[in-house]
């Protein structure tokens, strides 16, 4: 039996646990294979964690956006893909701290950027809905 999966809640589980720092363990979201809830853990969580879920036949940790490739490597095919010429820019900008940023700013100058929140939220969801199938979960609205 596949336990349901709330979009929305995934969605906001996933942006939480992509800006927490992963090497520290701050922000993590585990969802449990049974039931399909939720157990936010770590700095800003207000609930108790579960004694368990540390047990990967019971919980499934949400994955961050490194972990799905959504990252570095999706820029740069939304680069490819709309602003070719800029490629060789874009790879120094993820070359530096600070790449979002900028890479941002080349979208805004190039009026991309509300295509790329478009590409990057359909991208997100494919990637989350993949991941859900997986790991045997039902995802709905």
């Amino acid at each position: 039996m596949n336990s349901s999966v709330s979009l929305a809640e995934l969605l906001l589980a996933y942006e939480w646990v992509s800006a927490g720092d992963a090497g520290a363990g701050e922000c993590e979201v585990y969802i449990s294979r049974e039931m399909g809830t939720h157990h936010w853990c770590g700095d800003g969580a207000d609930e108790d964690t579960p004694d368990d879920v540390g047990d990967e036949s019971l919980y499934v940790a949400v994955p961050r956006r490194s972990e799905l490739d959504l990252g570095r490597s999706l820029a740069l095919r939304f680069v490819a893909e709309r602003l070719p010429g800029e490629h060789d820019a874009t790879l120094d900008y993820f070359r530096k701290r600070g790449a979002y940023a900028r890479f941002k700013s080349m979208l805004a100058r190039n009026g991309e950027l509300a295509a790329w929140h478009d590409y990057e939220q359909q991208a997100t969801e494919a990637a989350l809905r993949s991941w859900c199938s997986e790991h045997g979960f039902t995802l709905v609205a």
